[in-house]
């Protein structure tokens, strides 16, 4: 990954803190032209420092009532591969993670409602090939949402 600079910290700590801020005011608070912002935005979107550009929708919009984190372990930690492709399938999954600790996976999901919960988890993650058992971490309250900070000092 190349080295980004002060410039390119002040511009990710602006747009981490708004993502739809117009680029001429990120220009103005950065003492540069819109083109250098578009330039170094678009720079930064090809070395994969900024990942994604979309918009966070509620899932309780939705009616996904229900976030759900679920430990998953397998039989063969190299069946992870395998496992990832159908769990892909699984629109209802939005996050997944390779992990250390008890479990060898971690997904985040949502559900409906604890029926549909209970089907993902009894019909669908649980008949996978090489899934050898689950635990279920229902989310309460999500407390804290943010993006790493972006420290513009050094």
């Amino acid at each position: 990954m190349e080295k980004i600079d002060k410039l390119d910290k002040k511009i990710l700590s602006i747009l981490s803190k708004n993502a739809r801020i117009p680029f001429k005011d990120v220009a103005a608070e950065c003492g540069v032209s819109r083109a250098a912002i578009h330039q170094r935005v678009q720079h930064l979107i090809d070395a994969n420092v900024i990942m994604g550009s979309g918009f966070d929708v509620n899932p309780k919009s939705l009616g996904y009532t229900t976030c759900t984190y679920v430990g998953i372990s397998l039989e063969k930690g190299s069946m992870y591969k395998e496992v990832v492709e159908r769990l892909q399938l699984i629109p209802e999954i939005v996050e997944c993670h390779f992990t250390t600790g008890p479990y060898t996976m971690l997904v985040k999901l949502y559900a409906r409602d604890n029926e549909q919960l209970m089907d993902l988890l009894n019909q669908q993650l649980q008949h996978i090939p090489g899934v050898a058992s689950t635990e279920t971490l229902i989310s309460l309250e999500q407390s804290i949402k943010r993006e790493i900070p972006v420290h513009t000092e050094g």
